[in-house]
């Protein structure tokens, strides 16, 4: 399969984040959907299957990355989910996928911190999508 058979929602409400991470995936060869808060992002989920998402943590709620992350689980257990965030840099908060502990409740494949490099980001997802 190529990039362009893999279609990537992204949810984020930094408009400036959200349209940047888009051209670059776009750029990168995927095919997109945008999401502008949790909200939008459950109605394309309702609506259909991604074949990975990346969900900001932080929208209309301090969890709605983790919102997205269980929802997304709960009807497409097989999607790769990616939670990418600011917050340890803002808050000092950190977290991590390294136990199972964590995995069972953050229920991302991946977290990455925001600033990650387009080209950075590629290779997660080319990873998490086995191209």
């Amino acid at each position: 399969m190529k990039k362009s058979d893999f279609m990537i929602l992204v949810a984020d409400d930094d408009p400036d984040y959200l349209y940047q991470t888009v051209t670059n995936l776009g750029k990168a060869g995927y095919r997109t959907v945008a999401a502008e808060s949790q909200a939008e992002a459950e109605a394309v989920i309702s609506r259909m299957k991604p074949d990975l998402a990346i969900f900001d943590l932080m929208m209309e709620n301090d969890d709605s990355g983790f919102i997205l992350c269980y929802k997304i689980r709960k009807k497409y257990p097989d999607v790769p989910v990616i939670l990418a965030t600011a917050v340890s840099r803002e808050t000092g908060i950190t977290f991590s996928l390294d136990s199972e502990m964590d995995k069972s409740w953050i229920r991302a494949d991946r977290y990455l911190e925001k600033g990650i490099r387009p080209e950075q980001l590629d290779q997660e997802i080319m990873k998490l999508l086995k191209i």
